[in-house]
């Protein structure tokens, strides 16, 4: 691990039995009051993706859109939201997936992306990947190519890293905390 990636860590708060019992929750809430942080994690995934030639940044509802803004500006991008259903204005298509208990749905709007364009997917972490998989649907509906799909932590004993992957789709993330 190195400095930065130790440094970004330390600022993440951890905290147990929240929403609800038995969840060991990852707050990043604190980078955004740590500049230094910020700078770290965006930093981190612009040198990543400056090159790559991907063309657009979808980013998930909703810290998805803090780090995903970030990265659309400094890459000169377009940024796409993918949101919970019912919070886009105008066309719209929507997938639903599982929860733990029950179901949810995204959305993005119809014109957001499509045939040629090559899309950089951003979340703040990955779980069981439900949201990402949804997402990526969404977008290949629309015509365009899911290049990565990246956030800044993962939980591999939850194995949505490995969903996503076995779904076709890159995966990339800055940091991993074991035993979610």
């Amino acid at each position: 691990m190195s400095y930065d990636e130790f440094y970004v860590k330390s600022v993440i708060r951890s905290l147990p039995d929240w929403p609800e019992p038995g969840v060991l929750f990852r707050d990043i809430t604190p980078i955004f009051k740590d500049p230094r942080a910020l700078r770290m994690v965006a930093d981190a995934f612009i040198h990543r993706y400056v090159d790559t030639g991907i063309t657009h940044i979808a980013c998930i509802d909703a810290r998805g859109f803090l780090f995903g803004s970030i990265l659309a500006h400094q890459l000169n991008l377009p940024l796409v939201l993918v949101r919970k259903k019912g919070k886009l204005p105008g066309d719209t298509i929507h997938q639903e997936y599982k929860l733990e208990y029950g179901s949810a749905a995204v959305e993005m709007q119809s014109d957001s992306v499509g045939a040629g364009d090559r899309v950089l997917l951003f979340d703040d972490l990955i779980a069981t990947g439900g949201t990402i998989l949804a997402a990526c649907t969404l977008i290949k509906k629309l015509g365009a190519e899911v290049v990565e799909a990246a956030a800044l932590i993962d939980l591999p004993d939850l194995k949505g890293s490995a969903l996503i992957q076995e779904a076709g789709v890159p995966v990339y993330t800055l940091l991993a905390y074991e035993g979610a």
